[in-house]
Order: structure tokens, then sequence, then C-alpha cells
């Protein structure tokens, strides 16, 4: 009977969190996923809408979906793991604010390619310290906050020596991220394992870039079993941090190698991006060599950009930081990145992007919480398989 009631307890502590976090910026708990009858698209209108919020997220059986992991996976051989997880982060963030969107952007590289298995931490690959690693793949030259995964790294190990998976960590952080950024709490699972193998070439071909074009990007996440709702909502982590001028520059000053600006941006916000990026004489003209070029964290423009804030016009209100505004911003012809603009490009998404900016937040709060946990989950190693190394960025040798 006792075993009963603590079970009960452990799942409402798991899921009164997830219902609060949901709520309104008005307080309101309901998610509505209709938008009134003048919205011009509605979550509704196609069949491919018609499941409801409750269900359970369908996994790519291709896949390995995370059914190996456990809630609580620490309660016996290090049960302070998430709290010190979740301390640690929060010491970080009120000194570092930019760390949430940096840690929720390694998040995603590293799950993206090869599954959440903290392959994106190695300095080596396998053992072998001349052979090219995940960090040194293009995509991944302005991913910030290895530094502070391993801070809370060395805080679990002093108190649980090998214990902790790197790949827990960085899954915990990245929702303990987005917590205190604003935006919903959802459950993360544990029992991850670490890869002792690092990705170059699968990272290098496969992270979406900033200038694809919707059949790609929608092609990509597919792979991965993500559908166009889960992807358009994934895409919405953009709604916090800056979007560096690195990955904006091409489409002001050269876009498709045409030594002219993007056609579809609105001339004033062309201003107002270009204030915030200016054109350099250290700038690249060529597309390729742009995108293949020195790591691009060392240039002027990786310290500067713009957030989907900014790119609302100031007549356009918005709440919190964790809100609607990048699908406001999409909607107006105001965003930052092609890729994300291109959203509007495809009947399917623009009606997504469109449902998602007609109501107060809660249908994107919810669908964001569900598909991260989702990601969450994607392609882990658990039980025998992997290991859990004492040193994110080393994987641990016999």
């Amino acid at each position: 009977m006792r075993s009963c009631i603590i079970n009960l307890w452990i799942v409402v502590a798991l899921f009164v969190p997830v219902l609060l976090s949901l709520r309104s910026r008005r307080g309101e708990t309901q998610i509505q996923t209709t938008p009134s009858s003048s919205s011009a698209a509605s979550f509704s209108d196609s069949s491919s809408f018609s499941v409801k919020l409750a269900n359970t997220f369908q996994f790519n059986q291709r896949i390995r979906d995370g059914s190996n992991l456990e809630y609580d996976f620490y309660k016996d051989t290090c049960p302070q793991a998430e709290g010190i997880v979740r301390s640690a982060l929060t010491r970080i963030y009120f000194d570092h604010r930019d760390v949430a969107p940096a840690l929720l952007r390694l998040f995603f590289h590293d799950c993206f390619i090869q599954g959440c298995d903290a392959s994106l931490l190695l300095d080596e690959n396998d053992g072998n310290s001349n052979s090219s690693v995940e960090k040194q793949a293009v995509p991944n030259q302005t991913l910030r906050g290895f530094d502070k995964i391993d801070l809370i790294k060395e805080e679990v190990e002093q108190a649980c020596p090998g214990v902790v998976s790197c790949a827990d960590i960085v899954s915990l952080a990245a929702r303990d991220s987005v917590l205190l950024a604003g935006g919903p709490f959802y459950p993360v699972l544990t029992g991850r394992r670490d890869n002792h193998q690092s990705f170059f070439e699968e990272a290098t071909a496969q992270i979406p870039r900033p200038d694809d074009n919707v059949t790609r990007t929608l092609h990509l996440f597919n792979l991965r079993g993500f559908n166009a709702r889960e992807t358009v909502s994934l895409l919405g982590g953009h709604n916090i941090g800056k979007i560096g001028c690195d990955f904006i520059l091409q489409r002001l000053y050269n876009f498709q190698d045409t030594r002219q600006p993007d056609p579809s941006i609105p001339p004033d916000f062309l201003r107002q991006m270009r204030l915030n990026c200016p054109n350099n004489s250290n700038t690249s003209t060529n597309k390729d060599e742009f995108m293949t070029s020195k790591p691009m964290s060392s240039d002027v423009h990786s310290k500067s950009g713009m957030s989907y804030m900014q790119a609302l016009s100031t007549s356009v209100s918005s709440g919190s930081t964790f809100d609607t505004h990048y699908y406001q911003s999409l909607l107006r012809g105001r965003g930052l990145l092609f890729a994300d603009q291109q959203l509007m490009a495809e009947d399917k998404t623009a009606k997504l992007v469109s449902a998602y900016a007609s109501d107060d937040g809660s249908t994107f709060r919810m669908d964001f919480a569900r598909v991260m946990l989702k990601m969450s989950n994607l392609d882990v190693l658990t039980g025998l398989q992997g290991q859990v190394r004492l040193n994110c960025s080393r994987p641990v040798t016999s």
C-alpha cells in the first residue's frame, strides 16, 4: 500500500509541473488548439492536425526511441544528479543569460547526428586524436556551451564518480535551459550512455543549414522521424537568443551568389538587418567559401546578430521571451534566416506558422514540450551500449 502511495506521488510530481508550465501568459490552463474562425489558419483545417495533443508521439520504428530510458534512472546510484545539474545551470544562467539558447542549440546538434549520445562533445574520435570530430564540422564551429557542460559534469562527478553520462547531462541541461528562458517544462527520461565515436562527415552533411529551402529542411527532419508539425514547432526554439550575423550575411549581401540581397526581404527590414550586421572587407562573397571558411566563431560577426524579438515591428506587442514572436515574424516576412522564412513557402508549413502565431502561445508551448521530449529520446544508447565518460571531451579507453 505504501509503495502505491509513493508511486502516486511520483506521478503527481512529474506531471503537475508540466501542466503548470503550459499555462498561457494570462494563467489559462486549458490549451486551445483551434483559433477563432477569423484566423488565417487553424490546427483543425487539415486532417494532419486531427491528432489530439493528449496523444503520445508516434516514433519512427527505425529509430531507437528511448523506450529503455527511465524516469529518475539515477535514484539509487546518484539521487542528487538532476538537482546538481539544475542548481549548477541556474548559477551559470544568472551570470550568462545567453547560456540557455547556447545549450539548446548544442543539444539539438548532438541529437540530430546519430542520436543523443554526447558524440558532439568529443575532442578525439574513438581514442584517435588525429581523426576529425563533430566539433570541427562547419555547422558546429559556432556552437558554445561546451565549457558549461564541463563545469556541470565536474560537479556531478564530485558527488557520483563515473555514474552519470554526459548525454544525460546535455539533455537535462537543455530542458532546464528552456525552463529558465521562460519555456515549458517537460520530463526528461534518463539512462543514456555516451558514444565513444564522433561523426564528422555526418555532421558536415546532415545538420540543417541556414540557407536550406523548406523541402530539404522537412526531409532532414523526416529522416529522423519528425513530421511537418513537429519540425515547425521545434524550429520555434529560435525565439530565444540571437541569430549570429555569420548566418545572415549571405542573405543580406550575396544571396545565392547574386551579390544582391534576398529580394523577398522587406526593404525596411533589410535596412534594419544591415544596421545590425554590416558588411566589411573580411566578409566572403562566395557562398561555398563562406560556408567552409575558418571557424566562424573567430569572426567579429559571431559576437553580433539579431533576435526574433528585434525582428518584430515595434508596433507589434510580444509578451514573454518564449512565446510566438518567431511565428509572428515569419508571417510578416521578417524571418532572420532564409531557412526560417522558407516555412512560409509551402502551404502545409505556412498553415502551421499561422496557427502557432494566432493564439496566445499555449499551443506552441504544448507542442514544443512534446517534441523536445521526443528529440531527447532520439536514437539513444542504453544498457550495455556505449560508456559513461569521466571527462565529456574524451572517451573512456580500456
